[in-house]
C-alpha cells in the first residue's frame, strides 16, 4: 500500500473479535506475515476503528457485544468499500449467504486454521488491490496474455505454457 505522498506503507488489518485469545491468535499470524494489525473487541469500537484507522482490510466476527457483526458490516458498507473477511462460529448456509450478500468478501467458519485465515486475507487483498488491466487481458507488443483463461498468444498463435511458466510470464509482463 502507499500513502498520500506515494510512500510504501504496511497493509493495515483491523481484527474485530470479542474473544481475546482468538483475536491474539489471528493477530500473531497476520503480524508474522508482515501485516500491521489492530484489534477492536466490540461492534461500537469496530466502527470507530474502521472510520479512524483507515484499515486496508477488516477481519470481522459476527457475534459481538454492543453491536452485532452484521450491523457493523451494514454500517461499513454504507460508507466504505474496505474488504471484509468474516470469521465467525455462525456456519449455517443462511448465515454465510446473508454475510456475503451484505458485502463480505469472504467467510470463514470457526474452528479455523490461522494459516488459512492469512491465505484468505492475502487472496482478498490481491483481488481488491489489483488494477483493472491486471484482472483481464494484457498486451505487450505482439503478445496477448489472457489472465482469466491462462492463455498466451503471440501474433495470434497460441503458446503452450505450464502454470508456473504462465505465472512467471505474467509477473514479468506486469513489471517489465
Amino acid at each position: 500500500m502507499t500513502d498520500d505522498l506515494g510512500r510504501v506503507t504496511m497493509t493495515h488489518i483491523l481484527i474485530v473479535e470479542d474473544d481475546q485469545e482468538i483475536a491474539q491468535l489471528v493477530r500473531d499470524y497476520l503480524d508474522r506475515s508482515g501485516y500491521r494489525t489492530s484489534v477492536a473487541y466490540d461492534g461500537d469500537e469496530a466502527l470507530v476503528a474502521a472510520r479512524n484507522g483507515n484499515p486496508d482490510l477488516i477481519v470481522l466476527d459476527m457475534g459481538l457485544p454492543k453491536r452485532d457483526g452484521l450491523d457493523v458490516l451494514r454500517e461499513i458498507r454504507m460508507h466504505a468499500r474496505t474488504p471484509i473477511v468474516i470469521l465467525t462460529a455462525r456456519g449455517e448456509e443462511t448465515d454465510r449467504i446473508v454475510g456475503l450478500e451484505l458485502g463480505a468478501d469472504d467467510y470463514i467458519v470457526k474452528p479455523f486454521s490461522p494459516r488459512e485465515v492469512v491465505a484468505r486475507v492475502r487472496a482478498v487483498l490481491r483481488r481488491s488491490t489489483a488494477p483493472d488491466d491486471e484482472r483481464q487481458v494484457m498486451y505487450r507488443g505482439s503478445m496477448e496474455i489472457d489472465i482469466p483463461r491462462m492463455r498466451v498468444a503471440i501474433e495470434g498463435q497460441p503458446i503452450d505454457l505450464t502454470a508456473t511458466e504462465f505465472q512467471l510470464l505474467t509477473t514479468m509482463a506486469r513489471r517489465p
